[in-house]
Order: C-alpha cells, then structure tokens, then sequence
C-alpha cells in the first residue's frame, strides 16, 4: 500500500468557489489583453518599465516560491536527510503548479506573443541575454517537474510496471531538478547585474547578486513548504507534520543568518553603510525588508519556537514576505529606468495575476483531493 493517499474530499467548498470568482474576472482581462485591447489596454507597462507585475511576481517571486521541490531535493537526495521524503510530493506539486504559472504569466508579457516558439529554435539565440537562460532553463524545469510527479499518476491508474521503469532513472531526473533551478535563479541575479545603475545602489551588490538569488530561493522554498504544510495539516485535517517542520527550521534559520550576514558585509565593504542609516525612501525600505528576515531569525533560534507550529506559521510567512519583498523591491520598487518614467500597475494587470494565482490554488486543491500527493495518516 502506498504511502500517500487523495484526501477524497468535496472539489466545490466556499474557499473554492471564491477562487472561481477571482479566476473568472481575470479571465474577462486576459481576453481584453489577448483579443480586444493588446497589452497597451491592460497595462502601464512603458519603455522605461518593459515588464511590471506580470513578470516580477509570477515569474521572478513566483519561481521563487515554486522553490520547494528544489529546495527539498537539495535536502533529501545530496544532504541524505531522508526523514523528509514524507514532504516531497507535496512540493513537488507547488513547484510544478508555479512554474508552469509562472511560464504561462510570461505570454501576457510578451508583445508578439504568439512568436513564443521562436525560443526554442538554436539559429535565433542571442547568447549575451540573460533571460535567454532563464527562458530555456524554466521551460526545461517544467518538464522535468512533470516527470518527477508523474509516479503520483501511474500510481493512481495502477501502471506499477511504468512506475518501475521510470524509478529507475529517476535519479537523472532529479538530478536535472536540482541544476536547472541553480541555473537560472542565480541567471535572475545576474540579471540585476545587467541592469546596472538603474538598480538601487543598496540592491546594487555586482557579482554577489547570483549568490544572494540562490540563497533568497532555497529559503523560500522552504518557507512554502512549511507553510504549504501548516495549511492542509489545518485545513485539511492531515495528519502534524511539526516535527519534520521543526527540522526544516534548523536548516532555514541557518540559512537566514547567512542571507543577512552576507548582504550587509558586502554592503559595508563596498562603503554603503551611509545609505542603509540615510533616512531616505530607500534606507526605509531596505530596514524594513531586513527586518522582515531578522523576525524569523529570532522565532526559529529557540528550539521551543521550532516545535511550536503557529510560531513555525508565523516565521514561514515572515520569510516569505521578507523573500518576495527582497526581489520586488530590487526589481520594480527602488528600480529607477530614469527622467520620465515610472508605472504602477493597473487594475486588470493586478487581477490577471490574481486570476492566475486562483488557477494555481484550485489545480492545486483538485490534485491533493483526487490523487494520492499526501502522506497517510500513520496507524496510532
């Protein structure tokens, strides 16, 4: 018998309904961007701000997010920590539902959209673009997602013969599954280095950009998977997974500490400390976003705290909040494209992500409840 199951429970509560809602008025916005008004209609998007939220959530913050699977596959299969196999399918599903998001949300970006295979041909590939990389590796990414959930499937149709096969190369899959995000987080790093002076002087760390990406993602994608827990163990009525959690906290607090050392050595090497205590728009925000890691630093230094799971809740938020804002605020926030510009999204922009993020969290309530993604409640 396996060790995961459907939770069997009703597809169509309150929570599930509103998300209908918000899917269906996104919707109504995708076709005025697609087939009526074109981008120009929907969005503030301008040559100083060539992508505004549609790109810096769903795909710069959205990966981010998305990074549970990656994260535990770092855990489970190089650190060998195999106690928190229970919490990979889970994340593997997060991952594969936000990236594919995150990969659809790119075509509303996209002025030609419907040139988007140009991609994927060898003779048309700048290889001095950044996004070039990030394009080709999430696209990858997805697919290898795909194949990494798949035994969820023929688990589900009885295929054991297939489940046999795939498991045994499994482990090149996964393998994939841990170079391709590397690649191109780091490359979204890399990308602020492109954009120069035009990135805020204290988000302007060079060529240490790619290191704090990395760094930024794992922590996030260990704060969606103790949130992704936190959430079905409440909403669901699935069996505590706090212990395992607990463990994962370890992990992330030393992660945390790294982030926020790292960033302001650099910092104070490069002779910014005068900007962080100026007292202008962008120190404010900088001690905000930092304050938003620090917070959890402090929760997940007490081993009392670690095993508390509305603590562990809380930290889980803080971290994600501290992450999303770490990239918004060095891609868009204090992003200065010089005299003459400047964007804030519109309404329809705002609703076509949310729209998608409805689409994500329905697909996602579907699966848990029709294929077996969560772990059984072990025998008392």
């Amino acid at each position: 018998m396996s060790a995961y199951r459907p939770t069997n429970g009703r597809i169509f509560t309150l929570p599930f309904v509103f998300l209908m809602l918000i899917f269906a008025v996104g919707v109504y916005f995708m076709v005025q961007r697609f087939f009526i008004t074109g981008m120009g209609g929907v969005s503030n998007l301008n040559g100083g701000y060539a992508w505004g939220i549609w790109v810096i959530y769903d795909v710069v913050i959205g990966t981010a997010f998305a990074c549970g699977g990656y994260a535990l596959a770092l855990t489970v299969y190089v650190m060998n920590k195999g106690q928190y196999h229970p919490l990979i399918r889970p994340a593997l599903l997060a991952s594969l539902l936000g990236y594919a998001m995150g990969g659809f949300s790119a075509f509303f970006d996209m002025g030609r959209f419907w040139q988007f295979y140009e991609i994927f041909l060898p003779w048309n590939w700048n290889f001095n673009s950044v996004m070039l990389e990030v394009a080709l590796c999430v696209t990858a990414y997805i697919l290898v997602l795909f194949i990494e959930f798949l035994p969820v499937f023929l688990e589900r149709i009885g295929a054991k013969w297939l489940l046999k096969v795939l498991n045994k190369v499994l482990f090149l899959i996964i393998a994939l599954g841990i170079l391709l995000p590397t690649m191109h987080q780091s490359s979204l790093g890399s990308l602020l280095i492109a954009m120069g002076h035009k990135v805020d002087p204290l988000w302007q760390v060079s060529q240490f950009q790619p290191l704090l990406a990395i760094i930024s993602a794992v922590i996030m994608g260990f704060s969606i998977v103790v949130f992704e827990a936190s959430l079905t163990t409440a909403g669901m009525r699935q069996p505590s997974e706090t212990p395992l959690l607990a463990g994962l906290g370890k992990i992330i607090l030393w992660l945390l500490s790294g982030f926020v050392v790292i960033r302001l050595v650099i910092l104070i090497a490069q002779g910014k400390l005068g900007m962080i205590l100026a007292g202008d728009l962008s120190s404010v925000i900088f001690i905000a976003e930092m304050a938003l890691f620090v917070i959890p630093i402090v929760l997940l230094s007490s081993e009392r705290a670690r095993h508390n799971s509305g603590l562990l809740l809380i930290a889980a938020v803080t971290m994600l909040l501290g992450g999303a804002a770490y990239r918004l605020d060095a891609f868009l926030v204090t992003y200065n494209p010089g005299p003459g510009f400047s964007y804030f999204p519109t309404a329809p922009e705002i609703m076509i992500t949310l729209g998608i993020l409805a689409l994500e969290l329905m697909l996602y309530l579907v699966i848990v409840k029709r294929l077996p993604v969560l772990q059984r409640a072990k025998p008392v």
